[in-house]
Formats: structure tokens, sequence, C-alpha cells
């Protein structure tokens, strides 16, 4: 009978499965470094790329922030022309405001009344003057109150006085100016 020693088959099969393993567990250590340097390579690029991104972000409200300065100076101008214009308006109106209400005045007026003073206070207009009589006074308050200029025409005072040695009704008229 022939004896074979078959361990050091068994031993050459465990060194040649132990190198397939030591070669695999390399390749995988290799393979782990690898994705390892990739992740980490991407990453980098990740961060540089969000670096870049906040950086122009940071430019963006810069930019935004003096653009917002600007229109705040531009709305600031804005209202201060938009208060010259609404001014100007009102003057505008204003302007042909006197004329009218001299032009009511001088129609409404008989001939029998001598006006000293006129009077304006915001709306309210305070009118001074003498008439031979009351029927006159009375007759220039009604022309008064006829027209569509003058409102809430009242007589504050009616007294006897004398002009040149003549006896006259000196007379203060008080109404309101509604102008269209």
């Amino acid at each position: 009978m022939i004896k074979i020693n078959l361990l050091a088959v068994r031993k050459e099969k465990k060194k040649v499965g132990l190198r397939k393993e030591f070669i695999a567990l390399i390749f995988s250590l290799i393979l782990l470094l690898a994705f390892l340097f990739f992740v980490t390579w991407k990453m980098d690029q990740e961060k540089e790329n969000t670096l870049a991104q906040i950086a122009k972000t940071k430019q963006d409200i810069a930019y935004y922030k003096s653009m917002t300065a600007e229109v705040t100076k531009a709305k600031e101008a804005q209202k201060i022309l938009q208060e010259k214009l609404n001014i100007i308006n009102a003057l505008r109106k204003e302007k042909s405001g006197p004329v009218r209400v001299l032009d009511e005045i001088s129609v409404g007026k008989p001939e029998k009344i001598q006006l000293e003073t006129l009077k304006k206070e915001g709306s309210k207009l305070g009118i001074e003057g003498f008439a031979l009589d009351d029927e006159t006074v009375a007759n220039f308050m009604t022309n008064l109150r006829k027209s569509k200029i003058f409102k809430n025409v009242d007589l504050i005072v009616s007294e006897q006085a004398e002009l040149s040695k003549v006896k006259v009704k000196k007379f203060i008229l008080s109404c309101e100016i509604y102008l269209m």
C-alpha cells in the first residue's frame, strides 16, 4: 500500500486560497480608497461650487442694496416733485379764484354801494363798505346769495355813519367762497 502525503497539497491549496483572499482584500482596499477619493473629490467640488454661489449671492445682495438705495432716492425725489406739482396745480386753480370773486362782487354790487375792504381768510370773505340805505345793502346781499360762488352770506354790522357830511349806512358782510 502506498501512502500519499496529501498535506502538502492541502497546504498549497490553503496558500493559493490565502493568496486569492489577500489579492481580493488588496483589490477591495484599492477600490475602497478609490471610492473614498472620488467621494472626497466630489464633495470638494460641491464645496467650491457652494462657496462660489455664496460669493455670487453676496455680490447680488450688495448690488440689490445699492439699487434699493437708488430706488428710495428716486421715490423721495418723485414725492418731492409730486408735492411741487400739487402746489403748482393748486396755484393754477386759485389764480382764477380772485378774478371770479371780484367779478361776481362787481356784477352783484348795486350802484349806491361803495366797497372799502375785502378780507379773505381761508374760504371766508369779509366785505366792508358804505351804502345809502338798508335796502341797498339787502339787495347786495340778495345778489351775492344768488351767485354760485358765495354761500352763507350774513350781515355782521349795519350802522349809521357820516361820509363827506352825508349820512350813509356802514356795513360789514361775511360769506363763504366756494370755487369749483
